[in-house]
């Protein structure tokens, strides 16, 4: 990937990991305001939440493996598309991986969200697609995994972890932020995502 340095990626690395710390170990109540409620996102017009959830995280391994994987791809997305592009991308998989969250839990008044997961997975995806001829390692298993299988496994182990899993992890917002990284490509650069399709089609 090429192009220009920016300080996009870095400005949301720090603001993460120092809004995250400061509400784990200084101020809890920042991480609870933040909170993505579907069902008082409209009924008490918690607009901002689409956006705050996604700089706090649940504890310090949260944060960690979510800023590794911000740390290796979006660094290197930003030189390639640009800042202005690097912070549309970031932000519509930020908002766009509440989508799915929302209409499955908005009649649920105990569910609550958070963490960058979906805002990176659209970088990661959208990395995919720029560069599909990459290999990816995936913890804790120690091979490298050809970037298409990886996207295709990832989704899906989400869809599947989406309807069958009772774990705290939100699935749905990380498909969302895949499909928007996905989505982000096929809008801006139809070449590359059509390159991207070649792979499977042998076209």
């Amino acid at each position: 990937m090429q192009g220009n340095f920016g300080i996009g990626a870095l400005v949301i690395f720090v603001l993460t990991i120092g809004i995250s710390l400061l509400g784990l170990f200084a101020q809890p109540k920042l991480i609870d305001r933040s909170l993505f409620r579907p069902y008082w996102f409209l009924r008490r017009k918690q607009y901002e939440t689409i956006i705050t959830s996604g700089f706090v995280h649940a504890d310090v391994g949260h944060l960690f493996f979510n800023m590794m994987t911000y740390y290796f791809f979006a660094f290197p997305m930003e030189r390639y598309i640009g800042t202005g592009g690097f912070f549309l991308l970031y932000f519509l998989g930020m908002t766009c991986s509440e989508v799915g969250t929302y209409f499955k839990q908005r009649r649920n008044p105990e569910y609550a969200t958070l963490g960058a997961s979906g805002a990176i997975l659209a970088v990661l995806f959208a990395s995919i697609v720029y560069a599909p001829q990459q290999k990816l390692f995936v913890f804790p298993i120690p091979l490298p995994i050809p970037a298409p299988l990886f996207a295709v496994l990832y989704l899906a182990y989400s869809y599947y972890s989406a309807h069958y899993s009772r774990g705290r992890i939100n699935h749905d917002a990380h498909i969302a932020g895949a499909l928007t990284g996905l989505a982000f490509v096929a809008v801006t650069q139809p070449s590359a995502f059509a390159n991207f399709l070649s792979m499977f089609t042998g076209g």
